[in-house]
């Protein structure tokens, strides 16, 4: 198991804990992101986005990429 902030989201940049390899559920399974949104986030980004950031995109928040366009989040 790693430490609480071990990993790094890609959006963001934010340190945060991955529970995919935890006992329990993954945080990040109390999210409804829409299949399309998920989609495109698998495209632009690899790895776990943090908590904070598919709480925002769950709300409707654009992702910000790097070369400035935006996905957005509904």
């Amino acid at each position: 198991m790693s430490s609480a902030a071990a990993d790094r989201c890609p959006r963001c940049g934010g340190g945060f804990h991955c529970g995919i390899g935890d006992a329990g559920p993954c945080p990040c399974t109390r999210f409804h992101l829409g299949a399309d949104l998920q989609r495109r986030l698998r495209e632009r980004y690899t790895g776990c986005l943090c908590p904070s950031c598919l709480e925002a995109l769950s709300r409707g928040d654009a992702v910000e990429s790097t070369d400035g366009g935006r996905i957005e989040g509904r």
